[in-house]
């Protein structure tokens, strides 16, 4: 189990200082958090901060999967 999903360690932060929301997606574009997740993280529960990992996961696989397919559109 890691640090993440362990319900002992309460999850960090996701921010890594790199604090742009992008007008399109309405991420943020260092963490992939919306706004609201962005500020309510302190106030929010370790099972829900554990939601919020999950869904910036998924969030992150998703921007993976765009990026390999556009450029397998450009070659």
């Amino acid at each position: 189990m890691t640090a993440l999903h362990d319900a002992v360690t309460p999850p960090p932060s996701p921010c890594i200082n790199i604090c742009r929301m992008d007008a399109r997606s309405g991420l943020c574009e260092g963490c992939l958090r919306t706004i609201d997740e962005i500020a309510g993280w302190s106030t929010l529960d370790d099972a829900a901060k554990r939601a919020v990992w999950d869904a910036i996961e998924t969030r992150h696989a998703e921007w993976v999967a765009q990026r390999f397919a556009s450029q397998g559109e450009k070659q």
